[in-house]
């Protein structure tokens, strides 16, 4: 086996004799515009990017980005992901998925707002589940779609190392919750990839300027990251080579996509066209944002920019874009202040100002971040690339390339619960650093259900039949109340010395029950890695596995609430809207056990849309009851 070096000064590939007792483990920045891979060259030491060739590398490095952008040909099964994608967005944007980082662990109501800027249908299933996405006959959730866009990385660098790739370390946002970083990590397990480790792109981003390397360095720093869809500011403190984030802040609908907007939304009185124009015609508004997108970056450069678009013509000056641009980098600035005000510093208290992302190349925005710290940033580096560097660092280190720094201990396998459907639902992944603690709520699936079965797993498969069962117990007492009323907390603690406890607690009445539990004990190393062989061998089956169950466990309660709706308002139901009802349910019945997911998502979405209305129009019914008479306080 042979590792390829690239010179990113435009050099030839040369081979690279391999470390025999190193795996390779690429650190990859899943973003929400492009998305790199990256690895640490074993000759030399060094963070690279894996890009297509070196000639490429040389001469564009624009390529060395893979688009976060998927495009699915309606007419046959071809999946293009990447640069390939990009075209579709202006000619086929209905099949051209974007930004599906925004909807990483999201339901619909987080994100209904971007529905009419996206050119692909987000699914309005009326819950707070996570959130899908329709393409033609075919639903897809942002972990499938996330996971597409990593399998591209992961077949890059393997065809680039010339070598087998099986290990990552993914970057996320530090905001990222627990949601939106096992959805991240499902997304890498879907990929066929075992996910060592989930970093916050600002730890990433400090280690990629060798920050926090040298162990006897105490540093605080402000890590700035305005990427194309999300903002945030972390601050961070390095100690004895261990992270810890102080505080941060930011805005998950704050990027350079906003700014584009901003500017299409400049254009548009002088051309004639209004945002509805836009948004009827969605190629229409894909080729405007991308004009707009060129226009900025143009002007990074360049005192003016001038174009077409459809037959208008566009220009565009520095000065104009501060004006359009200021508002939202005053959002980030006013970000910045309240993360230091969480973190109980000033902004004297620095040691080091980062940027990251590709919005930051903006001079204005360098200005404003430099003119608020007061303080020199750091900027040499490619902001687009600095965090998957970053991340290769950290894999090198889990992949033992470096032997300077302490890891703390962790945990060897993810530990969770099981969930409706007979699925796994993790609570710490493998490889958490301990102490630790999470906790998740969840709630009741029957009316006047008064004990909850807590059943503890230890594993990385999708199904709780597939891994081991670490113990269980039951919550007992839950107050009487309608399906789905109850708030119970499950929450874990692992201890310094891997002793988990377990306990679960009913929020409303403060009933509770816990359990302890030594989630290492049996497990020999040949299980060990056993066990998440099995998971990286049949990570892609689990995963159509789990959106079965899934899709089946919403079909089952959809049909549970539909009837018991039906039941409680039949005098206030039209017999068109009882029939049609039933006709609904019994078509999910019928094919409950046995359709695919995405058939079963379409009958379910049809039973969602007939029911809608009259459900809506009860719902109004009995407000209006409830508030006649009544009178509004006034302030």
């Amino acid at each position: 086996m042979a590792k390829i070096a690239i010179d990113m000064k435009g050099g030839e590939l040369a081979n690279i004799a391999p470390s025999i007792n190193q795996d390779i483990v690429i650190g990859i920045d899943l973003g929400t515009t492009n998305s790199l891979v990256a690895y640490v060259n074993a000759q030399n030491n060094q963070a690279q990017i894996i890009a297509p060739t070196a000639a490429t590398a040389a001469t564009n490095e624009t390529q060395q980005l893979v688009p976060s952008i998927i495009y699915f040909n309606p007419g046959s099964t071809e999946i293009l992901v990447g640069i390939e994608a990009k075209p579709h967005l202006i000619s086929n944007p209905e099949n051209t998925i974007y930004s599906v980082k925004r909807l990483m662990g999201k339901s619909y109501a987080d994100v209904q707002d971007l529905t009419n800027t996206l050119g692909y249908e987000i699914i309005n299933d009326d819950t707070d589940r996570l959130v899908k996405i329709r393409v033609g006959n075919r639903f897809f959730t942002p972990i499938e779609l996330s996971g597409l866009i990593l399998q591209q990385l992961k077949q890059r660098a393997e065809e680039m190392l010339n070598l087998p790739v099986t290990k990552a370390v993914i970057t996320v946002p530090a905001y990222f919750n627990d949601a939106q970083r096992q959805a991240t990590r499902d997304a890498g397990k879907l990929a066929g990839l075992d996910v060592l480790r989930i970093i916050n792109e600002p730890t990433a981003a400090s280690l990629a300027y060798g920050l926090g390397i040298d162990p006897a360095q105490t540093r605080t720093i402000a890590v700035y990251d305005l990427g194309g869809g999300t903002f945030d500011i972390s601050v961070l403190r390095i100690e004895n080579g261990i992270f810890e984030v102080l505080a941060t802040n930011g805005d998950t609908f704050l990027g350079g996509d906003d700014i584009d907007r901003a500017i299409v939304n400049w254009w548009l009185p002088a051309s004639g066209l209004s945002s509805a124009d836009l948004s009827n015609n969605k190629s229409l508004g894909q080729a405007w944002r991308l004009a707009a997108e060129q226009a900025k970056i143009a002007l990074s450069a360049q005192p003016q920019w001038q174009g077409t678009v459809n037959g208008i013509a566009l220009q565009l000056t520095q000065t104009q874009l501060a004006e359009i641009a200021q508002p939202l980098i005053s959002q980030t600035i006013n970000c910045c202040k309240n993360a230091l005000a969480d973190a109980k510093l000033t902004a004297n208290d620095l040691n080091e100002i980062v940027l990251v992302g590709g919005s930051t190349r903006m001079p204005l925005i360098k200005q404003a971040v430099a003119n608020y710290f007061n303080r020199p940033i750091h900027d040499a580096l490619n902001p687009d690339e600095v965090v998957a560097l970053g991340a290769a660092v950290q894999a090198s280190i889990l992949a033992g390339g470096r032997n300077d720094l302490l890891l703390l201990d962790i945990t060897p396998l993810s530990l969770g619960i099981e969930t409706m459907g007979g699925l796994m639902d993790v609570l710490i992944p493998r490889n958490s650093r301990i102490p630790i603690k999470a906790a998740r709520q969840y709630t009741t699936q029957l009316d006047g259900q008064a004990n909850m079965r807590i059943t503890i797993y230890q594993g990385e498969r999708d199904l709780v039949s597939d891994n081991r069962k670490l113990g269980a117990f039951d919550l007992k007492g839950i107050p009487a109340m309608p399906a789905g009323m109850a708030k119970v907390e499950v929450s874990f603690t692992i201890d310094a010395d891997g002793i988990t406890r377990v306990a679960a607690k009913e929020l409303r009445s403060g009933v509770s029950q816990s359990i302890e539990v030594r989630p290492q004990y049996g497990v020999t190393e040949e299980e060990l890695a056993t066990m998440l062989l099995d998971s990286i061998k049949n990570a892609k089956s689990d995963m159509q596995t789990r959106a079965l169950r899934e899709a089946q466990v919403e079909a089952e309660q959809l049909i549970a609430t539909a009837e018991r709706f039906m039941a409680k308002n039949t005098s206030l139901l039209t017999e068109e809207e009882i029939n049609g009802t039933k006709t609904h349910i019994k078509n999910l019945q019928t094919v409950l056990s046995t359709a695919p997911k995405d058939e079963l998502h379409t009958l379910i979405e049809a039973l969602n849309q007939f029911t809608r209305p009259f459900a809506e129009r009860l719902m109004s019914k009995a407000l209006t009851d409830a508030m006649h008479g009544k009178k509004l306080p006034i302030n």
